[in-house]
């Protein structure tokens, strides 16, 4: 009799695929996991790379591990990484708050024979096999300044209110930006470079500070989702819509009522959900010893996506303003 059962609970397992998801698929081959972890978890953006890391693992037949801290601290996100090396994952992805101090944990990793890359954000002195890149440094930083001058008439006062202080990606685009609105704008003047963490309050009032400190500013940058959404409602409570204009790199749900009321005229973006299925899509073929082409087909949404000294780009930067904001859920 409990032959008989073993023999029935193998043919279900055979034919319907009843097994559960941490099951090996058909053929013997355990499933890959990959593990992603962000710089924070919990803010919109992350969650929306999540989104389409889920999706990605559906389609791809994979196991999606998403798994950050509750603040953006490079310590706590060491720690993470530990963790997930203990539960012996085939892929670790990190978008690092701190790309130095993550080099370390990421040589271990790679020692116990872990796939190891990063995504969003960079960190290029490590061991990291390939980067899954959203857009390129150029490309967003040239986006984020012409949509700025464009209000402010190519002229006048600004400031950036930046996140992490250490955070590469961000660095990398506030260089481009000096350079890029020293030529183009000669006649524009950047005041001042503020650090508010992986935090919209915290933004909002260094903005405020920065309205206090320089009456004559004319246009603030946030240059990433929590400090986006920051610099726009500072110039709305301080009231002043139409006298300073913002441009930031923020989710479409959280610039949606700055851009439609004016506080904030433009947000440089790329389809967030869309890099969170290439980062999956990325970790399994790597993991796979797939090799990835000059061009690839990744997804029907993804026909093209290039790849370049080790880099995955995801494709050029979205300008969300009032007119195509609503098109986007995240």
């Amino acid at each position: 009799m409990r032959a008989g059962f073993a023999v029935l609970l193998s043919l279900c397992l055979i034919i319907t695929g009843c097994s559960k998801k941490e099951q090996p698929p058909a053929g013997g081959q355990p499933r890959i996991k990959v593990a992603f972890v962000p710089k924070l978890q919990g803010i919109p953006y992350f969650e929306a790379m999540n989104t389409g890391g889920q999706k990605a693992a559906q389609e791809l037949g994979i196991d999606w591990i998403y798994k950050g801290g509750t603040t953006a601290d490079p310590g706590a996100q060491t720690e993470i990484l530990k963790s997930l090396i203990q539960q012996k994952v085939d892929v670790l992805v990190v978008a690092p708050n701190d790309p130095d101090s993550v080099v370390p944990i990421l040589a271990d990793a790679a020692s116990k024979g872990i796939k190891v890359l990063t995504s969003d954000t960079d960190a290029p002195n490590s061991v990291r096999e390939l980067f899954v890149n959203q857009a390129t440094a150029d490309g967003i930083a040239h986006s984020v300044i012409d949509s700025l001058m464009a209000p402010m008439g190519g002229k006048g006062k600004y400031a950036i209110v930046s996140c992490g202080q250490t955070a590469a990606n961000l660095n990398t685009w506030i260089g481009v930006q000096k350079r890029y609105a020293a030529e183009k704008y000669p006649n524009a003047t950047l005041v001042d470079t503020v650090y508010a963490g992986e935090d919209e309050a915290k933004g909002v009032s260094m903005a405020k500070d920065l309205l206090n400190a320089h009456p004559d500013l004319t246009g603030l940058i946030g240059q990433c989702t929590t400090s986006a959404p920051g610099v726009a409602k500072a110039v709305r409570e301080a009231g002043k819509l139409g006298k300073v204009f913002t441009v930031g790199v923020g989710t479409p749900n959280s610039m949606k009522p700055y851009l439609q009321d004016g506080s904030s005229s433009t947000s440089i973006l790329w389809d967030v959900e869309q890099l969170g299925y290439l980062t999956a899509w990325a970790g399994a073929k790597v993991k796979r010893g797939e090799a990835i082409q000059a061009s690839n087909n990744v997804s029907a949404k993804l026909p093209a996506v290039k790849f370049e000294n080790k880099m995955l780009l995801l494709g050029d930067p979205l300008k969300l303003t009032k007119d195509n904001v609503g098109d986007y859920d995240y």
